[in-house]
């Protein structure tokens, strides 16, 4: 049975998130707020924790799993980026965007896509998050919160509550979030690709995004 966490977005209490911090460095599994919607979160370097969040999701080892980094100094020892992907990243983090970027040794082959050898990573912009990862004190493994057989992420955490409350150990409850999930751009071709259009504007890049067939 999870355990709730009913928290402000702006203001989390910080007993809540050291509690909740600690259950995932146990291995546990939560949902958690963020700038576009819910997540489902692990530690990065537990393979069984990892495993299980890929059950619960009900997707398989090419499903694109993202980092949840609390900033752009963290990504250089996950990704592999260049002078002009780091200008992109900088103009649209923190936001409601994943990039799909040449991951570097630092993270493990299972995390990575099977063949291409890339991640995703994230910067969001919400306290919760942010204040969670700060305590955790490296990135956090994560995939938005879309039920199996479903397309729409969810929202409610009294639904996330009713729906998960067996197959998670924690549920932080900030309120509703955003209904879409990230944007996402693979930055690993050129020009960029627009894989998926969510809550950030791909606009705000600046850049010609060619979409995804």
């Amino acid at each position: 049975m999870a355990q709730i966490f009913e928290v402000h977005p702006d203001n989390p209490q910080a007993r809540f998130l050291r509690q909740a911090a600690q259950i995932l460095d146990q291995g546990g599994i939560g949902a958690i707020p963020t700038d576009s919607s819910y997540a489902l979160v692990c530690r990065l370097d537990d393979k069984a924790a990892a495993e299980a969040l890929r059950r619960i999701r009900g997707v398989d080892d090419k499903h694109h799993m993202t980092l949840l980094c609390r900033d752009l100094s963290e990504l250089g020892s996950y990704a592999r980026v260049d002078n002009k992907q780091y200008r992109l990243l900088k103009n649209a983090t923190p936001g409601a965007f994943t990039f799909i970027l040449e991951a570097t040794k630092e993270v493990p082959r299972r995390l990575s896509h099977p063949s291409r050898r890339t991640i995703g990573l994230r910067v969001p912009d919400h306290r919760v998050t942010q204040d969670l990862l700060a305590l955790i004190g490296q990135p956090l493994l994560a995939t938005t919160l879309i039920p199996p057989g479903e397309t729409e992420p969810l929202n409610d955490p009294e639904e996330i509550t009713a729906r998960y409350d067996k197959l998670l150990q924690l549920i932080i409850n900030a309120g509703a979030c955003a209904m879409q999930p990230t944007t996402v751009i693979d930055l690993t071709e050129e020009p960029p690709v627009l894989v998926r259009r969510g809550c950030g504007d791909p606009a705000r890049l600046g850049l010609e995004i060619v979409a995804a067939d």
